[in-house]
């Protein structure tokens, strides 16, 4: 592997703290022989050329030169590129359980350097500092305003600027469960609109929120406010479109940003959502009302998300009706983090790549991905590092490689791109489709499923036990190489528990069914065993990976699912103990046959987690 050297004395100010943070985590490929690397500021764009025995860059931005630097570790030795993006940016979800630490944070932005992404947003419903309200990030590990200072520095340092994103309407039910807050509630997670006391603390919030940061730009939220209107508004101002409660909303709240000298943004979907006839929020036959139109207050920045469709010509049609609304745009995709423990790239990079064609050639020029986290956020962030790199790739070149972006993620990340998407293929079946339909999310809920009920038993109509088993060793030969590839210990975990859990049920109802008790003490001894070493070796894994990912609160709510897993575990093995023992007489639960719930094959069905848990309604 080629190693670098780099003068930081010699190299411009701007990039001397940045590379030196680079340099001592990535040491390995510097070194007082390597070849020489030197920076120079140019107009635009970047260059990377031979200059005597050394390679020259010339940078038109910092991150134009940090994205040049992660060429060169990829093995580029020459390249002339330029960002057809303005903005190429990252939405980290910090709200649903998983807040990222500083230092996982400090690599998630070197890696992002490296690629080229110029923009970083920590999503923060109640999961931030906010002065005189202790019930903001109260247990949950929330951001301090001296954590989020030293977030910007650092990334400033890289050529990234972060903007803070948080809520101001909707989505707020983690704060409005309180009841220091109960007055402020319309209904559900949304506050109560035309009113001076919500406004008050709408301006203590966005104040707290961009107190740590140099940017002036601030993402204010306001999607999904479903029933905005409908509660406390409607018994205080009577029924009200919810048009008018939106604008008059937005207005008062632009008037606090304009008073704070700052740009805000907003989630768009709400106007498409009350446009609508069905309130589909990708209706791209609604039409808005001109007046509405014209009473959305200027100065607004708008924030088209969409991570659904794969189709280019969708997203076409959804920027072509977002410009109705006359205000600025930015484009939002997904990379499929949530309600995954992996992130499901093949369908990442479908939708992705979709959403870009059409940015490009309708002229957007601000593009960000959204890494949520719905349900605990069990997944590994750094999962999705390569639906970033796809994003820069897409940026700074006009056709993507699949060889080129695998060296610069090698590059950026020191990880290799094939044994991520490899990681994957824990969530769809790879010897029947490539993922890249839809995001099934297969590993998630046969990990949570109730292993003595098993109720999608009948759905699975293939060898999962070899699949997953080769998974699991395929994963535990590429995560030995370390770097990045550490992290697959995490999935290749995963995959053995797998192997193991996911036809336990179904050889015990065989062997209780034909009474015969030498092969049930033999899956005893052996498979139940197994699985639940198995399951004990996924949870600590797992909590390896959350504790230096993200903060130690919200872990609970993942422990609990765990022992959830590992009680029931405990109880069919000392079910089978007293049956096998004659000091019961029947185990019921393995007696019964299972029904088929579902008539579809076994890839086209993703129920939740709280559906495989328990046939019952009670939770």
């Amino acid at each position: 592997m080629s190693t670098f050297t780099i003068s930081l004395t010699a190299c411009p100010e701007e990039l001397q703290s940045g590379l030196r943070e680079i340099m001592a985590h990535r040491a390995n490929r510097f070194s007082a022989e390597g070849t020489n690397l030197s920076f120079t500021r140019w107009e635009a764009g970047l260059t990377i050329t031979h200059e005597g025995a050394g390679l020259a860059i010339r940078y038109g931005s910092k991150s134009d030169a940090f994205r040049a630097l992660g060429l060169v570790l990829g093995g580029t030795a020459a390249a002339v590129q330029t960002s057809s993006f303005t903005m190429s940016g990252a939405m980290l979800d910090v709200s649903r359980n998983g807040v990222i630490t500083v230092p996982a944070a400090k690599h998630f932005l070197r890696c992002c350097a490296l690629m080229g992404i110029n923009m970083l947003m920590l999503y923060s419903e109640d999961t931030y500092e906010v002065p005189g309200q202790p019930f903001f990030g109260y247990l949950r590990g929330g951001c301090r305003q001296d954590e989020l200072k030293e977030l910007d520095d650092y990334a400033f340092s890289l050529g990234i600027e972060m903007i803070p994103c948080i809520q101001t309407l909707a989505h707020l039910e983690q704060i409005l469960q309180w009841p220091a807050y109960a007055r402020l509630c319309d209904t559900g997670g949304i506050l109560l609109a035309e009113e001076d006391e919500t406004y008050a603390l709408v301006e203590k919030l966005i104040t707290a929120a961009i107190a740590p940061f140099r940017t002036r730009r601030v993402h204010l939220g306001m999607d999904e406010a479903w029933g905005l209107g409908t509660g406390e508004f409607r018994k205080r101002h009577g029924e009200k479109s919810g048009f008018d409660i939106l604008n008059t909303h937005l207005t008062r709240v632009k008037g606090i940003c304009d008073r704070l000298g700052i740009t805000p943004m907003i989630w768009g979907d709400m106007y498409i959502h009350l446009a609508s006839s069905t309130g589909n929020i990708y209706d791209y036959d609604s039409r808005i009302p001109q007046e509405v139109i014209e009473q959305i207050p200027a100065g607004i920045e708008l924030v088209y998300w969409d991570y659904y469709h794969t189709q280019t010509d969708d997203y076409t049609r959804g920027i072509e009706l977002y410009r109705q609304l006359g205000a600025p745009l930015l484009m939002a995709g997904g990379g499929w983090t949530w309600n995954h423990l992996w992130a499901h790239l093949p369908y990442a990079f479908a939708v992705t790549n979709a959403c870009l064609t059409a940015c490009k050639a309708k002229g957007v020029r601000e593009y960000f991905i959204t890494l949520w986290g719905d349900d605990g956020m069990e997944c590994d962030l750094f999962s999705a590092l390569p639906v970033l790199q796809l994003v820069a790739e897409h940026a700074y070149t006009g056709e993507v490689s699949m060889s080129a972006l695998t060296a610069n993620f090698r590059g950026a990340c020191d990880g290799e791109l094939d044994d991520f998407f490899t990681a994957s293929k824990l969530d769809y079946l790879a010897t029947r489709h490539d993922g890249s339909k839809r995001p099934d999310n297969m590993s998630k809920w046969l990990l949570w499923e109730d292993p003595l009920l098993s109720i999608l038993d009948p759905q699975i109509d293939t060898d999962l036990r070899g699949y997953y088993a080769g998974l699991a060793d395929t994963l535990e030969t590429a995560m030995r190489q370390g770097g990045l590839n550490a992290r697959l210990a995490f999935p290749a975990a995963l995959a053995r528990a797998l192997s193991l859990k996911v036809n336990l049920r179904r050889d015990l109802h065989a062997a209780y069914l034909a009474g015969d008790k030498i092969r049930l003490q033999q899956l005893l001894d052996t498979d139940v065993a197994a699985t639940r070493e198995a399951i004990d070796t996924l949870w600590r894994t797992h909590r390896n990976m959350w504790m230096t990912t993200y903060n130690p609160f919200g872990w609970e709510v993942i422990e609990l699912r765990y022992g959830g897993v590992r009680t029931r575990l405990a109880t069919l093995a000392e079910r089978l103990e007293s049956y096998l023992s004659g000091e019961i007489e029947a185990i019921p639960e393995l007696g019964i046959e299972l029904e088929k719930i579902w008539d579809a094959p076994l890839e086209n069905i993703s129920p939740s987690r709280g559906r495989v848990q328990t046939p019952s309604m009670i939770k």
